[in-house]
């Protein structure tokens, strides 16, 4: 109760805003981006300005997201890097198709269930060798690059190489997760200090000069040998010893039999908007489960941040998470109904499991009866691509392989220990993914390309930019600047479970009378400040031909076009 009563208090000195707001004051906090031949929109400055130098050349927008992924492997390691993973959907104009790239890596073949139950181990170490998947990053660039690329690997590699060794200035944003992260995996974990410091031991500070030759000689090596120097050279050699040194089992074998696979993206229609997300084993179909769901109410009249938007979204989530928790896993092991999970008919029923005036406790349902970096990218031949690529946990496992200047991702985390779950771990498979692009379409014809970073709360993003835009009216940099809803404590997809089922954790900007009627309706209220992920859109107008490019105030990000 005490608690409650001083989160009401902080409500009420906020209320003054939300008066404000809710009067129909616009949340942008800057004017939408618009060009006429390209769009580049990422979350670090310096890697737009490299993705729009790309356009400028002749690249294409692929060509453009590869170099300013590779700049914010190097700008942005507290996101991502090639010791990741990647995901992509790409809208290509000349066959008026989406193509959808799965770059995420397996386990190592060498490393079972059994070995974690005889480590007496209830799940798998957020850090360290364990929880270390094959990198999936370097062979999705190749892939994407291969199928739709134009200018020399060399040209998209070098501005990043040249930052690498010359330096840049670090932002304020990284240079707060690096002060979080680095002194932290650095007292646990070799080689950490000596990538991620100015000298070995001082982490950088907003405005200081940061270099890695480590990652320059990579990048120099992607060049001259292509994703088989990463894979199957010196790289994979260096990777797989170290791993061996520090007791973990990803191998030579495994990076050298890493593929990528084109998958086809899967959507459903949001009042005239088909919305597209990749197939597991990412979790973008609960953004879709969740829009069927919110589908069947009128928003025309349930004003944005009402007590009855907030509810009915947490509700529409806390369904499709269960589901999320008992399905979704690499569909190379586990048969997930996807076409099921997403139809109108299963929504409909599980439409009917909510109460309108009080929060529920669900079950996953039976469909078979009937935390990145995210940005996009738009060139002058009408192609776009969403692009999500993480090494999770922020900088990753604590894995820095000698002189390569990145560190391994522990994606692995997220595999299941439970006997029988879809999700369990094996050898040779992919774990359960948080990071989802997403694009919408409209009549045929590409409309947005958007990502929302931040974990689990990656579909529960992708449903709010959604509703903004198609429920509310807001513009593309409102859309994303908008106040946000989040929900935590559902099933995982390790298998636990909160029995409390979690509570409603708002950004300001809501009212006290919201919150109140809320908490009245049985949801535990939190106000958060926490990490709500980065958005970074492109939306393209095929009357006028033209780009509205957005990114959000939370990041140091930035939208540009020509």
């Amino acid at each position: 109760m005490r608690s409650s009563i001083i989160f009401l208090l902080m409500i009420a000195q906020l209320s003054l805003i939300a008066q404000d707001r809710v009067t129909g004051k616009s949340f942008a906090t800057r004017s939408e981006v618009i060009g006429q031949h390209g769009m580049v929109a990422t979350s670090h400055p310096l890697a737009t300005q490299i993705g729009l130098d790309i356009l400028k050349k002749g690249g294409t927008a692929v060509d453009a997201a590869i170099a300013a992924n590779a700049a914010l492997g190097l700008m942005e390691p507290t996101g991502c890097g090639v010791g990741g993973d990647l995901f992509a959907i790409v809208w290509d104009a000349k066959t008026g198709k989406l193509y959808g790239l799965n770059a995420s890596g397996r386990s190592p073949a060498s490393l079972t269930l059994d070995y974690f139950r005889q480590q007496k181990l209830e799940k798998i170490p957020s850090f360290g060798p364990l929880p270390v998947s094959v990198p999936g990053c370097v062979d999705g660039w190749f892939e994407l690059h291969k199928r739709f690329g134009k200018l020399p690997v060399t040209d998209l590699l070098m501005p990043a190489v040249e930052y690498a060794e010359k330096g840049f200035p670090v932002t304020e944003l990284v240079a707060y997760y690096l002060g979080r992260s680095v002194p932290n995996l650095g007292s646990r974990f070799p080689n950490v200090m000596e990538t991620y410091t100015l000298d070995g031991k001082t982490v950088p500070v907003k405005g200081d000069i940061f270099r890695n030759p480590g990652l320059a000689k990579t990048y120099r090596q992607l060049i001259a040998g292509g994703r088989d120097a990463f894979y199957k050279g010196e790289i994979a050699t260096t990777i797989a010893a170290f791993m061996k040194e520090q007791g973990g089992f990803l191998s030579y074998d495994d990076l050298a039999t890493h593929h990528s696979e084109w998958v086809e993206p899967v959507s459903v229609n949001y009042r005239g908007y088909d919305v597209w997300e990749l197939p597991p084993n990412g979790q973008g179909i609960a953004a879709l489960q969740m829009l069927n769901i919110l589908e069947g109410y009128d928003f025309s009249q349930i004003p944005y941040g009402s007590a009855r938007h907030i509810h009915l979204f947490a509700e529409a989530k806390k369904l499709a998470f269960e589901d999320r928790a008992k399905y979704y896993a690499d569909m190379e092991f586990a048969k997930v109904p996807v076409n099921e999970l997403i139809s109108k008919s299963y929504a409909a029923e599980r439409r009917k499991l909510i109460n309108e005036n009080r929060a529920g406790v669900f079950e996953a349902g039976d469909p078979m009866e009937g935390g990145t970096i995210y940005l996009t990218v738009a060139d002058k031949d009408g192609n776009m691509v969403s692009l999500i690529q993480s090494n999770y946990r922020g900088l990753g496992s604590g894995m820095v392989p000698p002189g390569l200047g990145f560190m391994l991702q522990d994606r692995g985390e997220l595999f299941s220990l439970e006997a029988g779950h879809p999700n369990v771990y094996e050898p040779g498979k992919r774990p359960f993914h948080t990071i989802i692009p997403c694009f919408i379409t409209k009549n045929g014809l590409p409309f947005i390309s958007f990502g929302v970073m931040g974990g689990d709360f990656q579909p529960m993003g992708h449903v709010q930019i959604v509703m903004n835009l198609v429920d509310f009216g807001m513009n593309l940099q409102e859309a994303g600047d908008a106040p946000r809803i989040s929900h935590s404590g559902s099933t995982d997809p390790t298998g636990g479970v909160n029995p409390g089922k979690g509570e409603i954790q708002l950004e300001s900007g809501f009212s006290y009378e919201v919150v109140r009627e809320l908490m009245n309706m049985g949801h535990k209220i939190s106000w958060s400040f926490g990490d709500y992920g980065g958005y970074q859109a492109i939306m393209f107008d095929s009357v006028r031909k033209v780009y509205f490019g957005a990114s959000e105030s939370r990041k140091d990000g930035q939208a540009a076009g020509y």
